[in-house]
């Protein structure tokens, strides 16, 4: 039960910090990270990611967005 949590403040945080770096609203982070599968990817990846930087996570978010948003 204690790693379901540790990803799920994890992710709160990154969606926290989406929020922030492009002024939305939780809702419209949340939508967006959502529906591109931004945070299903992160939840996958959660081991790798989780011990990086806020701003390099950031920067692989945006790369993902783009990258789902072009197919």
């Amino acid at each position: 039960m204690k790693h379901s949590e540790d990803i799920a403040l994890y992710i709160s945080f990154c969606i926290e910090q989406y929020k922030h770096a492009h002024n939305l609203s939780g809702r419209e982070a949340m939508e967006r990270l959502y529906s591109t599968g931004t945070i299903d990817c992160m939840v996958a990846n959660y081991e790798v990611i989780h011990t990086m930087s806020p701003q390099w996570m950031l920067e692989e978010m945006e790369e993902y967005l783009k990258k789902s948003e072009n197919k």
